[in-house]
């Protein structure tokens, strides 16, 4: 499968390693609109356009119209952080999906790609704290948690594409955190100076931030690594590579 590839994340976090790495002087920053970051870089048969405007499904729907302004997409493949729900999965690893449920709606979407022994994603509307990891571990039988895969499948899935998702796992099942919803901006951003302001005096929480700071750097260039092996440079999707199948969820 060739063409044009959307590659849609939340945050320009999860995208810079990728759009500073392995060809990176090929990338373009476009400009940005309705506070979304558009990258695209061309290839032999078409391009690649990263995009990102937020946390959430409505983001993340607004992320894929910015790419179909560049060009008619192909195929799309929803990247960025995500929880662990598994104590065997381990942050900063990088993972696919089997399947992504749509926890507000019930819905269930197949990758393209999609292997049995891979975990399945649950796609919410909130930051998951340790005790909603567990029920949603319980409840979906998933080892993931994101907030914008869902939205992503359900475009593809109405516009006839393939959908893909890559995943970087930023924190781990146990890992203990501030609640980060009330500081979530409309934009899907967040809110630093309260959130700042808020854990200040709240020193409990600064080992798990500082490991969740860690983790989520090293897992964003993973998952750049991991693109990159899934793409190849001309602009073909390597889903047949066994040896990248074998790299994939370590």
């Amino acid at each position: 499968m060739k063409g044009n590839i959307a590659i849609v994340a939340a945050l320009e976090g999860e995208l810079k390693p990728f759009v500073r790495g392995w060809g990176a002087g090929k990338w373009k920053r476009r400009e940005s609109r309705e506070g979304c970051s558009v990258w695209e870089y061309r290839h032999t048969n078409g391009c690649w356009i990263a995009a990102c405007a937020g946390m959430g499904g409505v983001r993340a729907a607004l992320a894929f119209a910015e790419t179909e302004k560049v060009a008619a997409i192909d195929a799309v493949c929803s990247v960025g952080w995500a929880g662990a729900l598994d104590g065997a999965i381990k942050a900063q690893s990088v993972s696919s999906a089997s399947l992504v449920v749509d926890t507000r709606t019930g819905e269930r979407f197949r990758p393209a790609d999609s292997r049995p022994e891979w975990p399945v994603l649950a796609t919410t509307t909130r930051v998951a704290d340790e005790r909603e990891k567990q029920r949603l571990a319980a409840s979906y039988g998933a080892g993931l948690v994101d907030m914008e895969a869902a939205a992503i499948a359900r475009i593809a899935l109405g516009k006839g594409i393939p959908f893909y998702c890559f995943k970087a796992v930023s924190d781990d099942a146990a890992a203990r955190l501030p609640n980060l919803n009330p500081f979530i901006a409309e934009s899907g951003r967040l809110k630093m100076i309260p959130f700042l302001a808020h854990v200040a005096v709240r020193p409990s929480s600064w080992p798990g931030l500082m490991k969740l700071g860690r983790h989520s750097s090293a897992a964003a260039k993973n998952l750049a690594e991991a693109l990159y092996e899934w793409l190849d440079p001309s602009g073909s999707v390597r889903s047949s590579n066994d040896d990248y199948t074998e790299k994939r969820n370590r």
